[in-house]
């Protein structure tokens, strides 16, 4: 029968059980199998002997993370079980006692310092059960993880993704950073950079790199390639270190674009028409033939291997105004209607000719859901146009449409650079130097982009936006045009932004709109 010996004063009457004097110190205790008292026990054997008082713990205190030996690092947060977890762990000679109980005692946050109370208990003699409490203090040292110590030291990077699109404007990158923070893609990123013709992501590992490629490829038309270049070698362990390179490309067509296909795609798709308008772009391109309404969709291999180019996009618009409107109905009286565009003639003239002259257009269209009588439009005018496509130069040009409508126009409602209720995130990018007129470039690249968001419901659907506490009332351009606003129940609150303790992070006010 085994005895429990503990700090505690024995439980019952003790006149009721039979006593005898220790053998050391004389002392009347109840009868043990060791003839001793406590305190003669605890003298003669200390059972937390082999358990080290004292220990260290590694913190990193670039990712707030503790060493979990060997090599890992773990996330715990002060006086929590995972942190009392690695506590344990970090102590020797704990398999030789049983464990009863461990817990935290309270020290200063800034001292660097734990403190654990331990109860142990271990059987000694013959099958008395000692039991000891006791305090290990553990101090906290700094060590940076490999992750932020590749970010302390000059070489950061081990994998870059240089993503490229051979256009003049840069809204399909702004388009692929509200997807990537809406994702939180960029979360194992080391550092972003913005090239002149596309932007660079860094990591510290090939395989975060791959994470990224991947991603890309699921919500864009893109191809890539790979290449290493071998930075250091040692023979004797056979260990190479290389830095990575992941070349994207997105396909060079983007959403309102006025394209020529190909003659195959265009037999692939049944005899599609050579003129189409690009009306949405994912992992493939979507696009639609303004005169019938037909759509094909083109994915990236097919693109690649049968490419096709741009006969009209962002900055080369003309723009029109509606004089009339006629509507068009098939064989059994119906509108011909696909998704939300209904087909339809339009008589149009050039803005700037209203006054000047009286030449007109007769255009069938895809807008006549969204066009009426009065409203401007965005079109290609191709009776001025010199192509430089070889799919387009080979086409009967008497057979072309004299114009291409692509979109509703706002210009004559909508003031430039105002103040929306409505803002955008902005991935941490490193800017080089630019000139005057690439900054320029970039401002009319994100208006258009944040009017693109503000006129299309469907396509702002893709994207995360927040309220702008900048945001001191409703334009005239919103007051006057409903199609304009954008409902309290679309935004979300920028919690990033609230002041949650005694310091402002100035750079989660200062977000901006887009890349």
């Amino acid at each position: 029968m085994a005895f429990n010996l503990s700090e505690d004063v024995y439980a019952g009457d003790e006149t009721q059980q039979p006593t005898i004097r220790c053998v050391d110190c004389g002392t009347v205790i109840v009868s043990n199998p060791t003839a001793l008292c406590t305190n003669c026990i605890r003298a003669k054997v200390d059972i937390t002997e082999g358990i080290p008082k004292q220990a260290t713990l590694f913190h990193c205190k670039g990712c707030d993370r503790y060493l979990s030996p060997p090599a890992t690092f773990v996330s715990a947060e002060l006086e929590s079980r995972e942190l009392l977890a690695l506590c344990l762990k970090r102590l020797k000679g704990l398999s030789k006692v049983r464990l009863v109980d461990a817990g935290f005692i309270w020290t200063e946050p800034h001292s660097r310092r734990i403190k654990v109370k331990l109860t142990i208990q271990k059987e000694v003699f013959s099958g008395s059960i000692l039991q000891q409490t006791f305090i290990v203090e553990y101090v906290v040292g700094n060590q940076f993880c490999p992750d932020c110590h590749r970010l302390e030291a000059s070489d950061t990077w081990n994998a870059v993704v240089q993503v490229r699109q051979k256009v003049r404007h840069k809204k399909t990158f702004m388009h692929l950073e509200q997807l990537i923070i809406k994702h939180n893609a960029h979360k194992d990123t080391v550092k972003i950079s913005r090239t002149p013709d596309g932007v660079d992501f860094y990591y510290s590992s090939k395989n975060d790199g791959k994470r990224m490629v991947d991603f890309l490829h699921a919500v864009a038309p893109v191809r890539y390639k790979t290449s290493e270049r071998l930075i250091s070698q040692d023979l004797q362990s056979n260990v190479y270190n290389y830095k990575y390179t992941f070349s994207v490309e997105i396909i060079p067509i983007c959403k309102d674009d006025v394209v020529c296909l190909s003659p195959q795609i265009r037999k692939k798709n049944g005899g599609f028409n050579p003129i189409a308008v690009c009306y949405r772009v994912g992992n493939s391109i979507h696009v639609i033939d303004p005169t019938t309404l037909n759509c094909a969709e083109v994915t990236a291999p097919t693109f690649w291997r049968n490419p096709f180019g741009t006969l009209c996009g962002h900055g080369h618009y003309t723009e029109f105004t509606v004089l009339d409107k006629e509507e068009i109905y098939d064989a059994a009286g119906n509108p011909v209607v696909f998704g939300k565009y209904r087909l339809v003639d339009l008589y149009i003239a050039r803005e700037r000719d209203l006054g000047v002259n009286d030449q007109q257009f007769i255009v069938r269209t895809h807008l006549g859901n969204i066009l009426e009588v009065g409203d401007n439009a965005w079109g290609y005018d191709m009776t001025v146009a010199n192509f430089n496509d070889e799919h387009a130069n080979a086409l009967d040009q008497d057979s072309l449409p004299d114009v291409v409508l692509v979109k509703k126009s706002y210009s004559h409602r909508a003031p430039k650079r105002r103040t929306r209720k409505w803002k955008l995130k902005q991935l941490a990018v490193e800017e080089g130097l630019l000139r005057k007129d690439q900054e320029d470039m970039i401002d009319r690249d994100r208006e258009a982009f944040l009017n693109d968001i503000e006129e299309d419901a469907e396509y702002r659907a893709n994207f995360m936006l927040y309220k702008n506490d900048d945001y001191q009332g409703v334009t005239d351009s919103e007051a006057e045009d409903p199609e304009l606003h954008i409902g309290e129940d679309e935004l979300l609150a920028d919690f990033a932004s609230m002041d949650l303790g005694d310091d402002v992070d100035e750079e989660d006010e200062e977000e901006g709109a887009a890349m």
